[in-house]
């Protein structure tokens, strides 16, 4: 599929759905927020697990960043539980923003490597950093920053 296709779902659908997600439990559920606690619990523990277990079994860095995405869902569904207080809500836009800027930047990397290469096989990143140090750099920095590794912005959005 398109890159930009693949970008363009990847970081609008998850804004669009938090929005909504926010103004549906906020607004309508509020009183009986604590019988949906439970279910936005399970959706955010299934969509890590379930999301990053497929990702590490993708060969395509495109297709392993889509389904990480649907792993990284869960941290905003858990700013959405705790929504209660205004720290939920601020913590879920700074995620929100976090994540999207370094997704836009991991996808900028993949973009040029394939315009390099012709490939976004997984295996054909190997050696990266000899063919050019700066695109590997960018890279691995908006990845670990994606997994939420300190110090990087990743890692705040996740605290």
């Amino acid at each position: 599929s398109p890159t930009p296709v693949v970008v363009f779902l990847s970081v609008t659908s998850k804004v669009a759905a938090s929005a909504s997600a926010t103004r549906i439990f906020d607004i309508p559920f509020y009183f009986s927020s604590n019988e949906w606690h439970l279910l936005l619990e399970i959706l955010a523990i299934l969509s890590m697990i379930l999301g990053n277990l497929i990702a590490i079994t993708q060969t395509s860095m495109k297709r392993m960043l889509a389904y990480s995405s649907i792993g990284q869902i869960g941290y905003v569904i858990i700013g959405i539980i705790v929504g209660d207080s205004n720290d939920g809500y601020a913590s879920m836009i700074t995620y929100m923003l976090f994540y999207i800027s370094m997704n836009l930047g991991t996808f900028a990397c993949i973009v040029l490597f394939g315009l390099r290469t012709g490939t976004d096989n997984i295996r054909d990143y190997a050696g990266l950093y000899t063919k050019d140090p700066f695109l590997a750099l960018s890279l691995a920095l908006c990845l670990l920053s994606l997994g939420g590794l300190p110090p990087l912005a990743g890692f705040f959005g996740k605290l």
